[in-house]
């Protein structure tokens, strides 16, 4: 038997139907369980704490009294959550509430340039070919995933780059519940998958049940759902709500990120999803889709853009979007890729690396502006680019270690040599999330003193004939650090820091590996320290993934794979700060237990910062337009990168004036223009919050 897959080719059938019917009613009783069992052995700690706090005293009960209230706010939170009924709930259109006020977000400006054409190819590289091409499940989480899922689909509702205030997506439409819980979305009747099959609110069930079920291992699906929502109803095929465990901050934007799945592609869901839908790309709901024919394995990926994609005239998506094709080519090397660029075989390429900027860009097709550099200064908060320390493995077992490491490597030597001084240090993990980051936190500068004075501390008091430092026992102070091999400039910069660590006493032990297995290797917690960079959409930082104990180890104490907690770090203060600050009902408290979790950080110190920057410098051949009106210059400002928000075109009749000025020598005058509009200038140093106790 064959069937059509919605990635447009022929797979095997399995002879499966999707069992999602089946499954409502056993996942409600499985939620509704999970309550129970909460609720009962948060009822346990509140008496058993009432019992201590007859009896505390002195330091011991402010503690107590800040830990019954978080039970208490945790009963509260389980009795609204079983006194909602089933989690996934299939309700009447009668059943919505009366009095409802809706919004839809088109007061907010316009994004791209009306200016925009459609039509064309965009050429850009890629590292390494992804080892999946599905939206959840192995190794999905891959570095590939953004331009293939994350910056083409349409979540219910989006965030406007510019003002961060809520615009529509799949729903044209939203309201807020009276007790700000719940948020009702009315889905555009128009939004199709790009097979044209219609969305409905029924989808988004679907795609809980495809991502939670024991079919496939996905941690932070079944978490997230369990914990982070507290239910997803239809009243029809248009209308959802999505209701959260307690009132929160932009509840709106977090309940408007559930997606849809399509089921007619899921009718083979099983036990094999990761086997069977490996290569298959679903239909999505933005512009964009891969063709079966398309993916070329180990060598290049396609999207085309949807013909009669439903949401093209539409304001907020009209003037993006415009290339007809994208082309993903993997080319390993940076150099090459570069010399492809040059040819005019990529259209446009990331110029950040000083080494780039200033001398490869000492060329001919610069010169005579042929290809045009732009230097845009973005509003994107800082990723977190450093080092991430594996807490469970020797010597970082150990906080003076760590400390230690912090000073022996000398991050601002790296910048200044391999960067030529053009970025920053970075100075906290989740820095630049404006009033949620505390400037205050600085990083620890490169001290051989303050570094040996640290692993003295630790033990390591004797130095061998080659500077490393051990204990009296001939333990060596070694650890290695595992990085991708991505760019050969990590090569070189690690070599600068190992040099300057070891004049502190410290061997660090270089490993570097193509891209795809260190994500692996990170996913499965096999590293000493690994470096690595993590966006983390704004407005509001994340530390759940990275630092509640959840995601550290596993029922049999082991580091638990497939989660983002790289530190395998778990403690009772850092896991009570991570739920105020996901759950957090103003924003006070979330900066308080914000500004906590960063100090944390720092003093424990299982995150050295590496570096950033505030500009993102771009090469790109004069047929690549981009914006230039008075909503849009250049590229709307929170983004990490200006091509994801797809504000471009290609202008073909540029394109073959180019073509033809580069046979003929003509020169159209060099361009390197720096757009500075949304440039952030540093804040004055705001009040801070109480400085937390040292745990």
């Amino acid at each position: 038997m064959l069937s059509v897959g919605g990635c447009r080719r022929e797979v095997p059938a399995s002879g499966r139907e999707l069992e999602f019917e089946a499954f409502v009613p056993a996942y409600n009783r499985y939620i509704h369980d999970w309550l129970l069992k909460q609720q009962s052995a948060s009822k346990e700690e509140a008496t058993a704490l009432q019992a201590k706090l007859a009896t505390a005293d002195g330091d011991a009960k402010p503690a107590l009294e800040a830990r019954a209230g978080a039970v208490r706010r945790d009963l509260a939170k389980w009795e609204f959550r079983l006194g909602l009924g089933d989690f996934l709930k299939i309700g009447q259109p009668g059943e919505l509430p009366a009095g409802l006020v809706w919004k839809d977000g088109m007061e907010q400006p316009e994004i791209g340039d009306a200016r925009a054409k459609k039509g064309g190819t965009l050429r850009r590289f890629i590292h390494t070919f992804p080892s999946t091409m599905s939206s959840f499940g192995d190794n999905s989480n891959n570095d590939f995933r953004a331009e293939l899922y994350d910056y083409i689909d349409i979540p219910l509702v989006n965030i406007h780059p510019l003002t961060m205030e809520l615009i529509p997506g799949l729903a044209n439409e939203w309201a807020l519940s009276a007790d700000g819980r719940t948020t009702y979305f009315h889905i555009n009747p128009k939004a199709t998958y790009s097979d044209g099959v219609a969305i409905t609110a029924r989808d988004f069930l679907v795609a809980i049940y495809l991502r939670v079920s024991d079919n496939i291992f996905n941690p932070y699906h079944k978490q997230y759902y369990r914990e982070e929502i507290a239910q997803v109803a239809m009243y029809d095929e248009h209308t959802l709500a999505v209701s959260l465990p307690e009132i929160k901050i932009n509840a709106p934007m977090i309940a408007g990120s559930l997606e849809p799945s399509p089921p007619h592609f899921y009718t083979d869901y099983g036990p094999d999803y990761n086997e069977r839908y490996q290569w298959r790309v679903p239909p999505g709901t933005g512009a964009y889709e891969v063709l079966a024919k398309d993916i070329v394995k180990g060598v290049s990926i396609t999207e085309t853009r949807v013909k009669n994609w439903w949401a093209k005239d539409l304001k907020y998506y009209r003037y993006r979007f415009n290339p007809d094709k994208l082309v993903h080519t993997v080319v390993r090397d940076e150099s090459k890729a570069f010399e492809l660029f040059r040819a005019g075989e990529l259209d446009t390429f990331y110029m950040n690396h000083p080494e780039v900027w200033y001398e490869k860009c000492e060329m001919e097709p610069i010169y005579k502006g042929w290809i045009e550099r732009s230097t845009f200064y973005n509003r994107y908060p800082n990723p977190p680019r450093g080092l991430y320390m594996n807490v469970r493995k020797p010597p970082l077992d150990d906080r003076n270690v760590r400390i230690g490491i912090h000073f022996a490597l000398n991050w601002q030597k790296a910048i200044n040599v391999l960067f030529r001084g053009d970025y920053q240090r970075l100075n906290a993990f989740n820095a630049g999330y404006a009033i949620y980051s505390d400037p205050s936190i600085k990083a620890r500068p490169y001290s051989i003193d303050a570094a040996r004075a640290a692993f003295r501390e630790a033990g390591y008091t004797h130095e061998g004939p080659d500077g490393i430092l051990s204990k009296p026992d001939g333990t060596r102070l070694a650890t290695t650090l595992a990085y991708p091999t991505a760019l050969q400039l990590y090569d070189r910069m690690f070599a600068i820091l190992r040099e300057d660590a070891k004049a502190c006493g410290l061997d660090l032990r270089l490993d570097g590996a193509e891209i795809t297995v260190d994500y692996k290797r990170n996913m499965l917690k096999q590293y000493d320290m690994a470096f690595g960079s993590w966006a983390i959409t704004p407005p509001v930082p994340d530390f759940y993934q990275f630092l509640h104990s959840t995601n550290a180890l596993d029922a049999k104490g082991n580091p638990k794979p497939q989660t983002n907690n790289l530190f395998v770090w778990g403690r009772p203060d850092t896991d009570g700060l991570c739920e105020v600050v996901r759950n957090g009902r103003n924003q006070e408290e979330v900066r308080d237990a914000s500004w906590k979790l960063q100090h944390i950080i720092h003093d424990e110190g299982f995150f050295a910062p590496g570096y950033t920057v505030d500009f993102i410098r771009l090469g790109s051949w004069r047929w690549v337009r981009w914006p230039d009106c008075e909503t849009t210059r250049f590229s709307p400002p929170v983004v990490l990168d200006p091509h994801e928000v797809f504000v471009l075109w290609i202008d073909e009749d540029i394109k073959q004036e180019t073509l033809a000025a580069r046979n003929n020598g003509k020169s159209f005058g060099e361009c390197n223009r720096v757009v500075d509009t949304y440039r952030v200038q540093a804040p004055a140093t705001p009040a801070q919050p109480a400085p937390p106790s040292k745990p």
